[in-house]
């Protein structure tokens, strides 16, 4: 029978927000309690799930985390979408944070135009916009700063100029997935001639009940080893404020919010 002939689902790519199921939106919680099928990030409440999703609905749970076997081939990701949805049924791809920034959306966009597949891209809050909210510190505060910058500290091989261009903006530098590299980049930062005036801020598992924040001036940044997965970095003189409008104590709690990935996923 050909591919035009019969109902083809849709596919909806949503993100679920940085880790407090009250920050969804409204209408990705409209989608979810219409969805037949979920695709789920590793960094999406729990809560999302058991509350908002229909019990009929398959979840399918496809996690990344760094340095796991255990992750999700984004491969597998794309298969799975595309699967249900030829099979005529309404997918949620659920992901962390917001849709678009730093996460494979293009690869699964790619995936569904190939296919003929309809889809739709729904926001969502972002981890570095929750992050600072969370922590009490305004990322482009008058007198402060007057731009922010989204980033990666991961740059294997990265140019001494790379370092040299972060130490001297006068940009607020929000850093993804960068707890790995994070020690090596302040010192890189430091030996470029970073202003002592700016101060780090290390926010572990934001806007759960796990959340801790770690501030120093960058040059007394003290590593402490290893943080909780995720982790956001905000450097800038912006990072200072957290100490006068920090909201929220910190959790002494060791748990993680997010379970570890176990296992790999198997495409049904």
């Amino acid at each position: 029978m050909p591919i035009d002939s019969i109902h083809i689902g849709k596919v909806i790519l949503a993100g679920a927000g940085p880790g407090d199921p009250e920050l969804l939106t409204l209408k990705t919680l409209r989608w979810l309690r219409q969805a037949e099928v979920v695709v789920v990030d590793r960094l999406v409440s729990p809560d999302i799930i058991t509350e908002f999703v229909r019990p009929e609905a398959l979840v399918i749970p496809v996690g990344k985390q760094c340095n796991s076997a255990a992750s999700t081939p984004q491969a597998e990701i794309n298969e799975l979408l595309v699967h249900h949805a030829l099979e005529g049924r309404l997918v949620v791809r659920l992901k962390g944070g917001d849709v678009s920034i730093f996460s494979n959306v293009l690869d699964e966009l790619e995936a569904l135009t190939q296919h003929g597949i309809p889809y739709e891209l729904v926001p969502g809050v972002t981890a570095a916009l929750g992050a600072a909210a969370y922590a009490g510190i305004p990322l482009t505060a008058r007198g402060y700063s007057t731009a922010v910058r989204f980033l990666t500290g991961c740059r294997p091989g990265a140019d001494v100029s790379w370092y040299r261009e972060l130490a001297q903006t006068e940009d607020t530098l929000v850093l993804y997935m960068s707890s790995a590299p994070l020690d090596e980049l302040v010192a890189q930062l430091i030996t470029a001639g970073i202003s002592t005036d700016k101060w780090i801020a290390v926010i572990e598992q934001a806007t759960t009940p796990m959340q801790k924040v770690s501030s120093w001036p960058i040059n007394q940044y003290s590593p402490n080893g290893r943080y909780a997965s995720p982790t956001l970095v905000i450097i800038g003189r912006v990072a200072a404020l957290h100490s006068s409008f920090q909201w929220l104590a910190n959790s002494r709690s060791k748990e993680l919010y997010f379970p570890s990935i176990i296992k790999k996923t198997v495409i049904c």
